[in-house]
Formats: C-alpha cells, sequence, structure tokens
C-alpha cells in the first residue's frame, strides 16, 4: 500500500507548500518497525511486541511495545532506539513521556514506541486494547 500526498496540497497556515509528494512505502515502514525491535532487543528490552495496526487505525502502521525493568533501563532502550534510528537518518517526530514517569512513547510515523515498566504495561494493557492487530514478532 502506498499512499501519497499531491505536490501543492492544502497546508495548515504557517508551513510551507511541499515541493514533492511524500510517499509511505510498507516495506520501509515495516523494516523500520523490525530495526526498532532489534535496537529494543540490543539494551535488554522484555516482552517486545510487534503489531500491525494498519488496518485499525490511522494514526500508525506499527506500534512496538516493549518493557524495561527500571527507569535507567527504559530511558536506554528509547535513548537506544532514537540514537540507532537517527543513525539511519530517522528522526523522531515526538516524544512523551520520560523514565521517571515508567513509560516512553517515541513517533516515528509510520512507527509507535511504547516502552513501559511492567506495572504501567499491566495497567495500559496495550495488547488488550490492540488485540484485533496481527502480532508480527514477540520476543519474549
Amino acid at each position: 500500500m502506498t499512499d501519497a500526498v499531491p505536490a501543492g496540497a492544502p497546508r495548515r497556515p504557517g508551513l510551507p507548500p511541499r515541493d514533492v509528494p511524500i510517499v509511505i512505502d510498507d516495506q520501509l515502514a515495516l523494516a523500520q518497525a523490525r530495526r526498532v525491535v532489534e535496537l529494543a532487543e540490543d539494551k535488554k528490552a522484555s516482552d517486545i511486541v510487534l503489531l500491525d495496526v494498519r488496518a485499525l487505525t490511522s494514526l500508525a502502521d506499527y506500534f512496538v511495545i516493549c518493557s524495561g525493568g527500571s527507569e535507567r533501563q527504559l530511558g536506554a532502550i528509547a535513548d537506544g532506539i532514537a540514537e540507532g534510528l537517527k543513525e539511519d537518518g530517522v528522526l523522531p517526530l515526538g516524544r512523551e513521556g520520560g523514565a521517571g514517569a515508567h513509560w516512553v512513547l517515541l513517533d516515528f510515523g509510520a512507527v509507535v514506541v511504547h516502552v513501559f515498566a511492567p506495572p504501567e504495561r499491566d495497567y495500559y494493557q496495550l495488547e488488550k486494547l490492540w488485540a484485533d492487530a496481527p502480532v508480527l514478532l514477540r520476543v519474549q
């Protein structure tokens, strides 16, 4: 599936017009999601889940949900993912929460990453909320 925004399409006030269309490539988004899983594994994240949410929401194509055992590890996982993707030329669109809040969200557009402390992951139960999403990968 390829979505495109035509060049010169109306933009929000204050934003310059686009010179080229934005094309979102499914294979690229999936590769990016798999890269996030690898980076989370490198930082010893636990219970990593990759969900395909394309059919359920326009917020993102893929969610990666994982856990860390301490505030320090939550920060290290989120930072490791952000730094690893930055090396690949991909910058996050946004970052919410923080290690002190026991959760971190990284928004890369097509891929949204949720890093939780176990109690917060149990509380928010994103896997249940998105239960209709196919699980593409689970790393225990």
